[in-house]
């Protein structure tokens, strides 16, 4: 069983589901290191003064964020801590929007999510209210002392917690020199343009994320791998018990769901998305809105 990396709550209104976050993606960046190819010796980065070409002592190095060249605001572990997000277990839905309106920009990183012991029917009551209204919950949560805004999405059986970036991390393309208008106005004839459909139809084919590999990682795989033959590995350490938890408290869900109804504040309710297939489309994935970028 793969280990968590946070558990917590999901909660919507007056209901918490206890849930485990489980990281969606696999890193496939080979781990190189700096070795000094006279003895094989690890490189190891010093903690050197710019000004003295001294080495710094931990307990001397402070944090400084540069407002201008060459000036600084120095700021203290205190200040830090002060600014940082309460850390809670938490995933606190905010409001349900249509995943359509989700630009695939924001999209960072995925996350499943899945139900702790007494978790199962509040995941899949949740599950099956966003499937079924076409709409994802947007909530916040915090991961390793960090907060971050993320997409709640049914994604088959699975809920799927996308991390989202803000808006201002996301760069304008207004100073770009990018073409507008017309095709006309850029020069494209309507022949060029029949004829480019025409390519796009020729290799138009169902979407078969198996297919692609990272093909210079391969090649350097293959490579090591014709250079181990000593079968010399090294043990990692034993992994932890699991916590001892308490068994969870059965809760009435209609209750909550109705005691959640009478203290949502009264608003005229969105208009009702398109009707959806209740088998997820392939396009509305995360990863693949994503790639569609």
């Amino acid at each position: 069983m793969p280990r968590p990396i946070w558990k917590g709550h999901i909660s919507f209104g007056l209901v918490n589901v206890p849930v485990q976050l489980h990281a969606a993606e696999r890193r496939s960046d080979l781990q190189l290191h700096l070795v000094d190819s006279r003895n094989h010796a690890r490189i190891r980065y010093d903690r050197v003064n710019t000004e003295t070409g001294e080495e710094v002592p931990w307990n001397e190095i402070v944090k400084g964020y540069e407002y201008s060249d060459g000036n600084y605001v120095i700021l203290s572990d205190a200040e830090l801590k002060r600014a940082a997000p309460e850390v809670t277990k938490r995933i606190e839905i905010e409001a349900f929007v249509a995943l359509a309106d989700i630009d695939i920009l924001y999209f960072d990183r995925p996350y499943y999510l899945e139900p702790a012991k007494g978790g199962d029917k509040g995941y899949v009551l949740l599950r099956r209210a966003l499937a079924d209204t076409g709409r994802v919950g947007i909530a916040r949560v915090v991961i390793r002392t960090r907060q971050h805004m993320a997409a709640m999405i049914p994604h088959g059986d699975v809920l799927v917690l996308e991390l989202l970036r803000y808006a201002q991390e996301i760069a304008s393309p207004a100073d770009l020199n990018i073409p507008s208008g017309t095709s006309k106005a850029s020069g494209v004839t309507p022949q060029e343009l029949k004829v480019a459909r025409t390519l796009v139809e020729s290799m138009a084919a169902e979407w078969a994320p198996a297919k692609y590999h990272d093909e210079y990682r391969d090649a350097l795989m293959k490579w090591i791998d014709k250079r181990i033959k000593s079968g010399q590995t090294e043990r990692l350490s034993e992994p932890l018990p699991p916590e001892a938890e308490e068994p969870p408290p059965t809760l009435n869900f209609m209750e909550l769901l109705k005691k959640s109804l009478k203290q949502a504040p009264a608003r005229k309710a969105p208009p009702r998305p398109a009707k959806r297939s209740k088998k997820p489309a392939k396009a509305n994935t995360a990863g693949q809105r994503r790639r569609a970028g």
